[in-house]
């Protein structure tokens, strides 16, 4: 860890030349990075972890060149397909799995899950608080089919509120284990087990369900390891490890995942259809690497959060915290320093560098939302990316960063642009 962190040391020299950072902003970088080299020594021993317990997978399910092939059509007989979701069932504890590129994003597979397991009249109840903006725009699309969704923060020390709110007609607990756009912090793997274990000892027949988007390999367990009955994420965020050009996953228990199958196709093809299109390669590819991959965004995030704490920004994990996803919220109080620092995100992108970000409408979002992304994969979380709701307290929730080199250039420049904290009249 030594040798690293005095590598970064010879690279900060190397950008303080390059881009006129004067010397007190370096002095301050060089304190995070010695701030960060105690967490960046435990995110080095998870990623190795989840490491030898992906290429286990690999070497226990005997993957081949053959499974790389592509099919087309109705997507009969792949076998490399058919892999992939034993693997990912393996590599999440899981009975079953559901990996396609024809889910598009974390919400859809959300959305796809919730669809094939709640009916009119059931009731979705959302453990962790309000939702992140665009699933809560899938809860309110759901109660135009008579799906009722209420949402109650659970303090996983005291649980027991949740008898006065699992009603009859509760049929899924929603858990969202990163928080979104929320203050509130990530829910752990710890914690999202004594949740389950607090709604099962109520309701043994309420499924539990879990959002993983952003969370998948931070930890050496998921939720489907402690009780899940379904989780469901993006391929686009941290199983894709940067490779994956698009595709989502659900995995948990066989019979909740035969009926998202079903949803996702049609009752009677359900899995067996699909075509890969050449694409497995990549989502193999990527899933190999990405436990190292989730291991460099960790250390950005870090890194982040140590600079801009010492800057005397609120950030959310701080430095010493725990972490259970890939997210850094930093509050920057005003809209002037989210743009520059989105800006000074964007400018230290491979992709679009000399591209101004600026906010705009998003579907699925109720407030403007500005986003630096310049990623090989649009909207790929697991690149180096930063985006904002324009909204009090103006947070900017930054995440991803296949090597963490990226995020400590953008912290610069955008130190550099936004400057030490100042006192609001």
């Amino acid at each position: 860890m030594i040798d690293e962190v005095k590598t970064i040391d010879e690279v900060l020299v190397y950008w303080a030349r390059v881009h006129d950072i004067d010397d007190s902003l370096i002095r301050k970088a060089y304190l995070a990075i010695q701030k960060s080299a105690d967490a960046w020594a435990a995110v080095d021993r998870i990623a190795a972890l989840n490491f030898a317990k992906v290429l286990e997978t690999f070497r226990a399910e005997k993957v081949s060149e053959s499974d790389f092939f592509g099919t087309t059509g109705y997507g009969y007989g792949d076998i490399g397909r058919e892999k992939l979701d034993r693997m990912y069932a393996r590599i999440f504890d899981a009975e079953s799995a559901l990996v396609r590129w024809q889910i598009v994003s974390g919400t859809h597979a959300i959305s796809l899950a919730i669809s094939a397991l709640v009916r009119e009249g059931d009731e979705i109840l959302c453990l962790t608080g309000i939702p992140h903006d665009t699933v809560r725009t899938v809860l309110d699309g759901m109660s135009e089919r008579g799906v009722k969704w209420k949402a109650v923060y659970t303090d996983v020390a005291r649980p027991s509120r949740l008898e006065e709110v699992l009603v009859g007609s509760t049929k899924l607990c929603l858990i969202q284990r990163s928080a979104g756009y929320d203050s509130r912090p990530p829910f752990c793997i710890a914690d999202i087990s004594k949740l389950i274990r607090a709604v099962k000892e109520i309701r043994p027949d309420v499924i539990c369900m879990v959002d993983n988007c952003y969370g998948e390999l931070v930890e050496t367990q998921e939720p489907t390891s402690v009780g899940a009955d379904i989780a469901a994420g993006s391929l686009i965020k941290n199983l894709g490890g940067g490779l994956a050009p698009t595709g989502g996953y659900v995995v948990g228990r066989q019979d909740l995942i035969e009926r998202v199958k079903d949803r996702l196709t049609a009752p009677g093809l359900g899995g067996e259809v699909g075509p890969t299109l050449g694409i497995n390669r990549l989502l193999y590819q990527g899933l190999f690497l990405a436990p190292h991959v989730v291991g460099e965004s960790l250390k950005g995030a870090i890194f982040l959060s140590n600079l801009f704490e010492i800057l005397g920004y609120n950030v959310r994990p701080t430095p010493d915290s725990a972490r259970t996803d890939i997210v850094q919220a930093i509050d920057l109080e005003t809209p002037e320093n989210v743009r520059a620092f989105c800006e000074a995100v964007q400018s230290a992108s491979p992709v679009d560098s000399y591209v101004k970000p600026e906010e705009g409408e998003l579907p699925g979002y109720p407030d403007p939302v500005i986003m630096a992304a310049g990623t090989f994969i649009q909207g790929a979380s697991i690149e180096f990316s930063a985006d904002a709701p324009m909204r009090d307290p103006y947070t900017v929730y930054v995440q991803g960063g296949l090597v963490k080199e990226q995020a400590i250039l953008a912290g610069l420049l955008a130190a550099k642009k936004i400057g030490p904290k100042r006192n609001r009249l």
